[in-house]
């Protein structure tokens, strides 16, 4: 166990976590603290329990740098310790045996017939589970990384075809965000935020 893992609060975790954008080009984490990353990731909610998410995780140098182009050169792809192209899974009712394998018969069939149903009844329904829950767990990627001592970003601007193309990701999964994940080269700049009354709504507007 690090000593961040010791001394951060969840609630020092979420205030410490700042994007980052440069990083110290060559650090590796470990793989022991890598899946315990990954472990913590994956214990995001999900609607149903589906776990809609998929992590598809990028290490090798040359595979990183494959990648820069289609961020368009931002360099913390490729400098980063691993790059986390985060999808969601569009097809992700089909996890529904699995996921209720250990329920009961009766409670197993509801289920599995209670999400069929909402997948067939609204087109909108397999895309918005898929982002909804994929952003989920890619929150809490980046808090599980922060809170092991490393840092990220969350990315939105990248050629999401050409990544599909390169990386041979079938059309069951959707491309949802590209996380960089590393140790900084120089600290995170706080972003200011706007304040609670121009946030918060209560009961109505």
């Amino acid at each position: 166990m690090s000593t961040i893992d010791q001394k951060l609060s969840a609630e020092e975790v979420i205030l410490a976590r700042h994007s980052v954008r440069k990083y110290q080009r060559g650090v590796t984490i470990p793989d022991a603290e890598w899946n315990e990353i990954l472990e913590l990731a994956a214990s995001a909610p999900s609607s149903w329990n589906l776990q809609h998410w998929r992590f598809l995780v990028v290490r090798e140098q040359e595979n990183k740098d494959r990648l820069l182009p289609l961020a368009f050169g931002q360099q913390q792809v490729s400098d980063s310790s691993v790059t986390v192209i985060v999808l969601g899974d569009l097809q992700a009712n089909l996890a529904a045996p699995k996921v209720f394998a250990d329920a009961t018969q009766e409670f197993r069939d509801m289920m599995i017939g209670q999400i069929n149903g909402a997948y067939a009844g609204n087109p909108d329904v397999a895309r918005d589970e898929a982002v909804r829950n994929a952003s989920l767990a890619a929150m809490q990627l980046m808090l599980a990384a922060k809170a092991k001592g490393y840092d990220s970003v969350p990315m939105g601007g990248y050629d999401k075809d050409a990544v599909v193309k390169a990386l041979n990701i079938p059309d069951r999964y959707l491309p949802v965000m590209m996380i960089a994940i590393g140790k900084a080269e120089s600290p995170a700049h706080p972003t200011a935020r706007l304040p609670l009354s121009d946030l918060i709504i209560n009961e109505s507007f």
